[in-house]
């Protein structure tokens, strides 16, 4: 992770007085892809696509408004709230051009929210893991933290979420996999999110107006029961690919980069 961020260049945008950072990756490339992360992460959800991605494309990762390091704006509760931060932060930066928006979970319920608010700046959407199209199971055995635990109890914490959300298999849960979900899971100041768990995606796509790109992790455990009705539920976009990875749970990007990488690198060099 750290020779990924060494090779970055970190950008702090500050706009009505709340600081947005971003790192970049191969900024002379002419091909902008924006990446915005999970719930309760940063740009390190993506540690394992950009070296790739950078290869052809200027590769722009956020940390989303109350994550990471960016600050929360005044008010912000859900994906609905930061949308128009983002979207400024993307037109700042890459000077209102259109360009690739992947969002993954919370990010691609984000990206939705972008896309349909400001199809002007989105040139394709890469929607991976994605929330808001009533395909979630009951909700999953989460643990939480409590004050005063010991670096043992949080990471048997982490460990516990991870393997019931994130992941599919035990060995994909290393040290570097621990070490970003404490640096990120601290961070979080956006706690109050609930539109994941509704259908307002169905909604938002009718206002979309390009190219649309799904991926799945196949053992994904919040969409494994309803996968099936997927393709169903993105009638009213251009959808031009929908993938499920196989043997790969939700954080797909992560846990089968090189399946994801190869994936995503096909959709951004297709036509639109």
């Amino acid at each position: 992770m750290q020779a990924v961020q060494a090779r970055a260049e970190r950008m702090v945008y500050t706009t009505e007085g709340v600081k947005q950072v971003w790192h970049v990756w191969g900024r002379e490339h002419a091909h902008p892809v924006v990446l915005l992360h999970g719930g309760s992460g940063s740009w390190t959800h993506w540690v394992r696509n950009i070296p790739a991605l950078a290869q052809n494309h200027a590769v722009w990762a956020m940390d989303l408004p109350g994550m990471g390091d960016s600050d929360l704006p005044p008010q912000a509760k859900d994906a609905d709230d930061i949308a128009p931060w983002v979207a400024k932060g993307m037109a700042h930066w890459l000077n209102d051009q259109a360009c690739a928006l992947m969002g993954f979970s919370f990010g691609g319920l984000t990206a939705g929210f972008v896309a349909a608010q400001h199809p002007e700046i989105v040139s394709r959407l890469l929607l991976v893991g994605v929330p808001g199209l009533g395909l979630f199971v009951d909700p999953l055995p989460l643990r939480g933290f409590q004050a005063n635990m010991t670096a043992e109890l949080r990471e048997a914490v982490n460990r516990h979420n991870l393997m019931a959300i994130m992941l599919a298999h035990e060995a994909s849960l290393t040290a570097q996999t621990l070490e970003i979900q404490e640096a990120n899971v601290v961070r979080d100041r956006l706690r109050k999110r609930r539109i994941a768990r509704s259908t307002i995606m169905l909604e938002l796509q009718k206002q979309w107006r390009c190219p649309v790109h799904v991926l799945w992790g196949a053992k994904d455990a919040l969409y494994e029961a309803h996968l099936d009705t997927a393709e169903q539920r993105l009638m009213d976009c251009d959808l031009r690919d929908i993938t499920l990875l196989a043997d790969t749970g939700h954080w797909a990007n992560y846990e089968n980069d090189r399946a994801f990488n190869a994936w995503a690198l096909k959709q951004l060099a297709s036509p639109l």
